[in-house]
């Protein structure tokens, strides 16, 4: 993305709050001119001070009177408008956020899994963060400084044509030095950005599996890739500080050029105008040519903090910008299913040059259970993913009850579907809550009788506080297993026509895998349920077992049938009870 359309993409949402930016600028209006004023009445009151004769007190004080008062005006314009710009900066930063969220709501499933989860996380919250942090700079300078330099410039030609002609040929030279220093930072900014946000993926990385990285000792090696990129990420954040730091300094030098040069060619003009020309008039003057010069060296600083946040705001832009998951939204609705499922030519790859299924065909009839067998990286959670259509097929056909998944919507699709895993995922909330999770209107008789069913009620009455007991995202001080029962709870909760069990037992007990196994036989009976599993013990009751292998079912039987064939399966079999 071009920096010129990441910079419209901004106006645009500041766009939104097109009402409170008139206010502002009004009240940066009021600001300028009083601001602009008070040098005058200053300057009157050191005429009056130094004039020749008796020193009127009386009116020297209410010249100051009136100053203090429009000072006083003065402040509470600024923080009237700086009330308002936050307004509107924390506003955009927060439709920004938000978008970048529901994008990734949106977002296919093939994005999510090819992307680091951390560099995502730190678009949508460090990046946005940076996005709004320049921004609150550039309203509350920009105005100001603009008005600012279009008042004083008018002004100096009001009192002085000669001196505004100095001021106005010197002060442009700030700008040219911040815009130079600005084009060279901004990708040291992106730079910096990229390498923080994959600073997050690795902090993020290390944090969730510290388990395992103790358990195999692998501090070391995660302390020298952290290191790494520490390193990298203070060398382009000290190349990017270090070249937009040049700009304060350089900008100061030209104003205080400036400011000599007003004071020099003034003083020379006083002595020329034989006293026409008055030091409170001078003062006046001098006074302006600071106000003239300050904001360019605040622009300037706004300048290249934009510019990090110019980078910031592109990397979100990207995120936001990315392809959605197609849209479904004229897609046929899925009633309450029967279970029916018709497989036909499909093959699917998850990177092109690496064909994964291939030509796949499957009839399940309803109320079947189906067990899928094989290898690691077969294909099993592949077809897996597909039947759910977490991701569509290359070619060919899913269909349940005749009807082809791709024409149905997603939603309606997989409220048919129940799912247990062998990676569990607990919610930040209650144990109750956690167990509603597909219908979250059930009655608490509700929970308790799913929990029992997947034999999840002994474990929960012993916490805390039972049901209500909070847990967070990574389940807490759950075990696995029972983070697992909870997922079963989950399904034994809203038992929809068709199940998938992913390994679903891994974490548990022999003896209450048994119970469970009483339990899944109950509730899978009339539904047509599918088990993928790697001990072969768990699927002898199978209607149907496909043994897949490299992306095909290289056999299809009963358990009995299967081993009377002495093939593949019948080797994984005894491989397992070989002693």
């Amino acid at each position: 993305m071009k920096k010129s359309n990441t910079l419209k993409r901004v106006l645009k949402y500041i766009g939104k709050y097109k009402i409170l930016l008139p206010v502002s600028i009004f009240l940066a209006l009021v600001t300028v001119s009083l601001t602009l004023y008070v040098p005058i009445l200053i300057g009157d009151a050191i005429d009056l001070m130094i004039g020749k004769g008796q020193v009127d007190i009386a009116a020297v004080v209410k010249i100051l009177s009136v100053a203090a008062i429009l000072i006083g005006i003065t402040a509470l314009s600024q923080w009237l408008m700086s009330m308002i710009n936050n307004r509107v900066a924390y506003n955009v930063a927060n439709d920004v956020r938000n978008d970048a969220f529901a994008k990734i709501e949106k977002l296919p499933l093939s994005y999510i899994d090819s992307h680091s989860h951390g560099d995502l996380l730190s678009r949508a919250i460090n990046d946005t963060e940076q996005f709004c942090d320049g921004l609150l700079l550039g309203f509350t300078q920009l105005f100001t400084g603009i008005i600012t330099i279009l008042g004083t410039l008018a002004l100096l030609l009001a009192l002085e044509w000669r001196i505004a002609i100095v001021v106005v040929v010197l002060t442009p030279l700030s700008l040219f030095v911040a815009r130079f220093i600005a084009k060279r930072t901004f990708n040291m900014f992106k730079e910096q950005s990229q390498v923080k946000g994959e600073q997050t993926a690795l902090i993020n990385e290390m944090v969730g599996n510290q388990k395992i990285v103790k358990a195999f000792g692998y501090e070391d090696r995660a302390s020298e890739r952290f290191d790494d990129v520490n390193e990298r990420l203070e060398k382009c954040s000290l190349r990017a500080i270090f070249f937009s730091s040049l700009v304060n300094p350089t900008t100061r030098f030209v104003n205080s050029v400036v400011y000599a040069a007003v004071a020099l060619t003034g003083a020379l003009i006083a002595i020329a105008s034989g006293g026409a020309f008055t030091v409170g008039t001078l003062s006046v003057l001098l006074s302006y040519a600071n106000q003239y010069t300050k904001p360019f060296n605040e622009i300037s600083g706004v300048i290249t903090e934009f510019q990090n946040s110019l980078a910031s705001a592109q990397r979100v832009f990207e995120l936001i910008d990315a392809e959605n998951e197609p849209s479904d939204e004229d897609g046929e609705t899925l009633g309450l299913a029967t279970g029916e499922i018709a497989i036909e030519g499909v093959s699917f790859s998850y990177v092109p040059e690496k064909p994964l299924i291939r030509d796949l065909n499957l009839n399940v009839h309803p109320g079947e259970m189906v067990a899928i067998v094989g290898p690691t990286g077969c294909g099993k959670t592949t077809l897996i993913n597909l039947l759910m259509r977490f991701y569509d097929v290359n070619t060919g056909t899913i269909s349940v009850d005749g009807k082809s998944i791709s024409t149905l919507t997603r939603k309606s699709l997989r409220k048919n579907y129940g799912m247990v895993l062998q990676d569990t995922w607990m919610r930040a909330g209650t144990i109750k809550e956690n167990i509603a999770l597909g219908k979250p209107d059930a009655t608490d008789e509700e929970i308790i009788a799913a929990a029992k069913a997947a034999h999840a009620h002994s474990f929960i009455k012993r916490l805390s506080n039972g049901y209500d007991t909070v847990i967070g995202e990574d389940g807490g001080n759950l075990s696995q297993g029972q983070r697992q029962l909870i997922s079963i709870a989950r399904v034994m909760l809203v038992l929809p026509p068709m199940l998938i069990l992913d390994e679903a037992t891994s974490s548990i007990d022999t003896r209450t895998e048994m119970k469970i196994q009483e339990a899944f036989h109950t509730m899978m009976t009339g539904r047509t349920s599918f088990i993928v599993a790697h001990r072969l013990s768990t699927v002898k009751e199978a209607d149907v077992i496909l043994v897949m292998k490299d992306g095909n079912i290289i056999e299809q039987g009963t358990h009995a049938e299967l081993l009377d064939r002495r093939g593949f399966y019948y080797e994984l079999y005894n491989s397992q009870f070989a002693h």
